[in-house]
């Protein structure tokens, strides 16, 4: 087995990182195909060593994940003496643009991983193995969140390898001294049973100690901000949207100018613009992880992210005491987003008896245990999920709320053969109406109309 990498994400986020809007769990880079040191050439047969070894490619974008499967295949290739698994570490900002030149080429991986915004296109293109097909029902038991964001007509398009809840990281510090209880936050457009703004407005303060709601409140000065309501779609906006019963999708379009979805957007716009209690959206849309960076600093109270952001917090040592407790409740109830990633079959492959053997390991317990042992991510196949709560456990972490966010009542991640162009047309609009630029229903009226054009053309 080997491994060649083509470079380093600045973030462990083996869900799927947000644009630089923070509109999207994927998406497309201007980058070129790649480049790199890679030694493979994709489906083609090849061999490793010994003429009597099949090597199947695996492409992914995460090196902390590539390190985990390192550990993985090494005990499939002990039970699999004939094949190699060799792994491609493709950076996320090439990753979107060389993968489907790759493929129209012929030189893509026997297996790779993809993600709701992306799999559709290649579904029905006929890329993919229909793994309904090529499995069956013999396999260990599945997310079935997962398994449900990449069915598509009927049939699973991918191998479900690990999944994102969301929950609610906290300032265990901030959030006690301010005589709040986190598990009780619950936003409410009409203002009638409305806790989580009181309680930003009661955690944000200025280097002087002001309040937003103190008139010598310094803007430009701010020790400690309250949450981040940022243009996030997997952490912020989608939940939100969840929990006031709307939806951001109908079909393989967009559906974002609601009623519903205007009071949504109007409350996380005020937070930022009216009330103060937030980061500027300028900051947050030019650096996406800002908002963790200012958490992990003691700069933020309330941080609301899934288990992509678990990583980071080891930068907070000793600083102040923290914890998860689940999303923040809205008007529909608490609503989360679960996202996943599979592994796909290359439906072109030319090694289809080692690719399936490989895609039925990359299925089971035991080919996931390394990514649950290690931390590196939540595993979709449901017997390997307690390693990775009992790892986070032994670095004193309490992740239930993250691991019950992925059981719980939920939006869906985006999906749609077209989405990934609807979603390029909407962040001018989203930019706009987060900086208070442009009227929300206005924004979300032509960010609708643009995206769906871009679906439907």
């Amino acid at each position: 087995m080997s491994s060649t990498s083509r470079g380093r994400r600045s973030t462990i986020s083996t869900i799927g990182a947000v644009a630089a809007t923070g509109l999207l769990l994927a998406a497309c880079s201007p980058a070129g195909n790649g480049g790199g040191d890679s030694t493979t050439s994709g489906g083609g047969d090849s061999t490793s060593g010994s003429s009597e070894k099949t090597t199947v490619t695996f492409r992914l974008w995460d090196e902390a994940a590539a390190t985990a499967y390192e550990t993985s295949f090494a005990e499939f290739e002990k039970e699999h003496t004939d094949i190699d698994v060799e792994i491609e570490v493709v950076p996320w900002a090439n990753y979107w643009e060389a993968l489907p030149l790759d493929i129209s080429s012929g030189e893509m991986a026997d297996i790779y991983w993809t993600n709701t915004s992306n799999f559709g296109r290649f579904a029905d293109n006929g890329d993919l193995l229909d793994i309904t097909a090529t499995l069956g029902d013999d396999h260990d038991e599945w997310s079935q969140a997962v398994v449900d964001l990449y069915t598509r007509d009927g049939k699973l398009w991918g191998v479900p390898q690990l999944q994102d809840g969301i929950a609610l990281f906290y300032n265990k510090t901030i959030v006690d001294e301010a005589g709040i209880d986190p598990t009780t936050l619950k936003w409410d457009p009409t203002g009638a049973n409305d806790t989580l703004l009181p309680a930003l407005q009661a955690v944000t303060r200025d280097a002087n100690g002001n309040a937003p709601t103190d008139a010598a409140f310094d803007i430009n000065n701010v020790a400690v901000w309250g949450l981040n309501a940022q243009a996030d779609l997997q952490a912020i906006w989608g939940p939100f949207v969840g929990s006031n019963g709307g939806v951001y999708q109908d079909g393989d379009e967009l559906a974002l100018d609601s009623p519903e979805n205007v009071e949504t957007f109007q409350y996380l716009v005020d937070l930022i613009n009216t009330h103060k209690v937030a980061p500027p959206a300028a900051d947050t849309a030019a650096n996406g992880d800002l908002s963790r960076e200012y958490f992990v600093q003691g700069k933020l109270a309330f941080f609301q992210s899934g288990q992509y952001s678990l990583p980071a917090m080891a930068d907070i040592g000793e600083s102040f005491e923290w914890g998860i407790v689940p999303a923040i409740e809205g008007p529909a109830g608490r609503v989360t987003l679960v996202n996943g990633i599979v592994a796909a079959g290359n439906a072109k492959t030319e090694n289809l008896e080692a690719t399936t053997t490989v895609l039925q390991w990359l299925g089971s317990d035991a080919g996931q245990i390394a990514l649950a042992e290690s931390g590196a991510a939540f595993p979709a196949a449901l017997g390997a999920q307690q390693a990775y709560v009992d790892y986070w456990t032994e670095q004193g972490v309490d992740v239930t709320a993250l691991q019950e966010a992925t059981q719980a009542e939920s939006i869906p991640a985006p999906v749609g053969p077209n989405i990934q162009a609807g979603f390029g047309e909407i962040g001018p609009f989203f930019e706009e109406m987060f900086q208070g630029r442009l009227p929300v229903a206005e924004a979300l009226a032509q960010a609708t109309a643009a995206g769906n054009a871009a679906i439907n053309g």
